[in-house]
């Protein structure tokens, strides 16, 4: 018998998730969409003086990888740059991709195992990452 898919990890992650919520200011925001599972998110950030995330608000509608992966980006964003978050994503497409198995690329994120082998999954997970980055790269 195989493991199951969706762990209680993942699901207690997945209800994790804020609702979104008013922020003091936005500074970016951006709206993405997986074409292979149509999952979509949106994202608005507020960055300090050094453009690092300061605060974030999402809206997502997604499998429960994609909100347990939105609920540890939601965790882990403050204090990131672009880069970082954008290097982070990078380990995480390849971790996915078994292509090396060290999981840290950003916290949490060993809790999303069982999708690893689900390549259906991988948009769903890389999602939120994704409508970050646009969303620091849309900030004034």
């Amino acid at each position: 018998m195989s493991a199951p898919l969706y762990t209680t990890e993942v699901l207690r992650l997945a209800a994790s998730l804020s609702e979104p919520h008013q922020l003091d200011r936005e500074d970016g925001c951006a709206e993405v969409r997986s074409p292979t599972c149509g999952s979509r998110v949106c994202m608005t950030v507020q960055l300090d003086d050094e453009r690092r995330v300061e605060r974030l608000s999402m809206q997502v509608q997604a499998c429960a990888f994609g909100q347990a992966s939105a609920a540890l980006v939601e965790r882990h964003s403050r204090g990131r740059t672009h880069d970082e978050v954008s290097e982070a994503m990078l380990a995480l497409s390849r971790w996915l991709a078994c292509e090396h198995g060290d999981d840290d690329g950003w916290p949490g994120i060993v809790a999303l195992s069982p999708a690893r082998d689900r390549k259906a999954r991988h948009g769903a997970i890389l999602l939120p990452f994704r409508a970050l980055l646009a969303a620091i790269e849309a900030a004034r």
